[in-house]
């Protein structure tokens, strides 16, 4: 593996990566988590309030909305997650 680092949307460098291995490793060590989190709260935030905003404020959410709500924060966070994007 070489030395070159790989830019991160946030302007931080994130180590490359060539293997699953090396990837799981970045995550597990918090290489993805500190830029991915923050866009993971932003949007999940946005889009509950989009998709199931209504459904809670008039009181009709059942265990499934919260599951949707959940889903919500989810989903951006794994297209945000650098190692998954930018093999080396």
């Amino acid at each position: 593996m070489t030395s070159q680092t790989t830019p991160v949307a946030s302007g931080t460098r994130c180590p490359p990566w060539s293997w699953p291995g090396d990837a799981i490793r970045l995550f597990t060590r918090g290489a993805t988590l500190r830029p991915c989190v923050p866009v993971a709260l932003v949007v999940g935030c946005v889009l509950s309030a989009i998709n199931e905003g209504a459904r809670i404020a008039i009181g009709h959410a059942e265990w499934t909305t919260w599951v949707q709500v959940g889903l919500n924060f989810v989903v951006p966070f794994l297209p945000a997650a650098p190692p998954w994007r930018w093999p080396a």
